[in-house]
């Protein structure tokens, strides 16, 4: 439980796909996202808040929503850093469509015997 003025938020950093690094932290009231990140040991994220979140390396939000370092937390937040991503989701799709063919891809991909094309 949190002491009073105290408020409870959780730090989360993906470093790699499929590996999460999470954290509980209580911060007094009034607390920036800076100064939640700021307890976290990990060298590339001090290496990201030395450079005032210039670096385009790493993104910061609360629940999925891209906010600034300094912004107000509040109690229950969840502080999240989002890598950049290493491939664009639609240039994946376009190349992964272009390799298997439209007869293995798509909605109309596996088709009962006999039924209509497109159905």
């Amino acid at each position: 439980m949190a002491e009073t003025g105290c408020i409870p938020v959780e730090l989360a950093y993906a470093p790699a796909p499929r590996s999460v690094i999470s954290q509980h932290a209580d911060l007094p009231a009034g607390s920036t996202v800076r100064e939640a990140l700021a307890l976290w040991q990990h060298a590339e994220v001090q290496a990201w808040l030395a450079a005032d979140g210039a670096d385009e390396t790493l993104q910061c939000g609360i629940w999925g929503r891209k906010v600034a370092l300094d912004h107000v937390l509040r109690a229950q937040d969840r502080v999240e850093l989002y890598r950049m991503l290493q491939v664009d989701p639609k240039v994946a799709r376009r190349e992964r469509f272009a390799s298997q063919g439209a007869r293995t891809a798509g909605l109309f991909a596996r088709r009962r015997a006999g039924a209509k094309p497109g159905y």
